[in-house]
């Protein structure tokens, strides 16, 4: 496969910006979408565990109820897509062997030869309390936060990450703890509006020489 150029990278990175204002009549084609819903899916995390959930909302009564819980912001109502990223509450063995499974599934290997790498995995899990666990979930849920506003940039949609939200009250209104999930942080999607006033600002980031450090 032939990867993208470092032009074209870089041009999309610099493209990106986080959005404040939304163009509620724009919306991501669904092939568009099934795009960036997989690199959510495909996004990497320790020992490949996947300790979260995405819940996607499109539905315009749901949405219409966000700005109330993330301190006014509009960008949750009028985007494309409102994905809340939630991380496992309480990751347990249980959650090692649905993985272990998995495996069996996808490559057919022997759940016998899977033996030590579940040991591995239970052995990092057993060695942390509940509340240590329950940051590191969080932490992992930041991962896909990135893929996703990465793949955005690469197909020309728009995002704003969003910790300004009340995560108990998302939590409430779409019902996450029944499942073992808690919200963590947001990414809204979709395509920016005309005026908003940050759209046409220069970018403003450190020089590479103040904040990457080599070792060589």
């Amino acid at each position: 496969m032939q990867p993208v150029s470092t032009e074209s990278l870089l041009a999309q990175l610099r493209w990106r910006y986080a959005v404040k204002k939304f163009d509620p009549s724009k919306k991501i084609p669904e092939a568009t979408w099934a795009a960036l819903e997989q690199s959510l899916v495909l996004s990497p995390s320790s020992y490949g565990l996947q300790p979260w959930r995405f819940v996607v909302i499109t539905d315009p009564a749901v949405k219409s109820k966000l700005p109330a819980i993330s301190w006014n912001q509009g960008q949750p109502r009028d985007c494309s897509h409102m994905v809340v990223l939630a991380a496992r509450v309480g990751f347990s063995a249980k959650d090692v062997d649905e993985y272990v499974q998995r495996i069996v599934e996808v490559r057919g290997t022997p759940a016998e030869m899977l033996k030590d790498f579940r040991g591995m995995m239970l052995g990092s899990v057993n060695s942390m309390s509940r509340e240590q666990l329950d940051v590191w979930t969080a932490h992992q849920v930041y991962i896909a936060l990135g893929f996703v506003m990465s793949a955005a940039a690469m197909l020309g949609v728009d995002a704003c990450p969003m910790e300004g939200i009340e995560r108990a009250k998302y939590d409430e209104l779409l019902g996450l703890p029944a499942k073992g999930y808690t919200s963590v942080v947001g990414c809204a999607l979709g395509y920016r509006a005309s005026d908003d006033w940050l759209a046409g600002m220069a970018k403003v980031r450190a020089k590479p020489e103040d904040v990457v450090l080599r070792i060589s």
